[in-house]
């Protein structure tokens, strides 16, 4: 891949760019906020003091390493986070996001991922997996319109919440190998299937 770390990307109506230190109270509101992090495996932060911890483990020492996308999703208008998009360089390649109830249901989500994805792609990454619980299909839902396909489903005891949560997986190809699909999860999971309905 390319030496990349989270480039600043203009979409219509949003800037994708790194957090910074001065973005701690909004870090604050996106990870305390139940609603945003229900399907998610951390507890909501409880503190300024926790979101800086959050800062400098998730995002500083991402934006140290030679390439990486950990971007703050900001509406143009604005310039304040509403929200997040990551994608891992592990080999899982997953793509992860959330928004603040205020951004949900305008396409910012879908705006926001099609964005890097392009990034991601040109960037040379082969291909991108990305999971939502069972219970949220609207995550769902903007994996399916940036054309990802469902692979499978598997259980997963998530931590640091300790809960057991069925998943489904989604993966787009980017480098044309249409066939490949990421095994890890299913490979590691006691739990595992294929729906027909989805």
């Amino acid at each position: 891949m390319n030496s990349a770390n989270t480039p600043l990307l203009e979409t219509e109506r949003l800037i994708l760019r790194k957090f910074t230190e001065n973005d701690l109270e909004a870090l604050f509101n996106i990870y305390s906020n139940e609603e945003v992090n229900t399907y998610l495996p951390w507890f909501p932060l409880t503190s300024l003091e926790e979101a800086a911890a959050l800062f400098k483990e998730k995002y500083r020492e991402v934006y140290k390493r030679p390439y990486g996308y950990h971007y703050a999703i900001c509406p143009k208008n604005s310039n304040l986070p509403a929200g997040y998009i990551h994608a891992g360089t592990d080999d899982s390649h997953d793509l992860g996001y959330g928004l603040l109830q205020e951004f949900w249901h305008r396409g910012f989500a879908t705006e926001a991922t099609r964005a890097v994805v392009a990034r991601l792609k040109k960037d040379g990454m082969p291909y991108i997996t990305a999971t939502h619980d069972i219970r949220n299909p609207r995550s769902g839902g903007v994996m399916k319109q940036l054309g990802m396909r469902y692979q499978y489903s598997y259980e997963e005891l998530w931590q640091p919440k300790n809960i057991p949560v069925t998943f489904r997986l989604y993966q787009l190809n980017l480098d044309g190998q249409e066939d490949r699909v990421y095994q890890e999860y299913w490979n590691r999971s006691s739990v595992r299937f294929k729906e027909t309905d989805i």
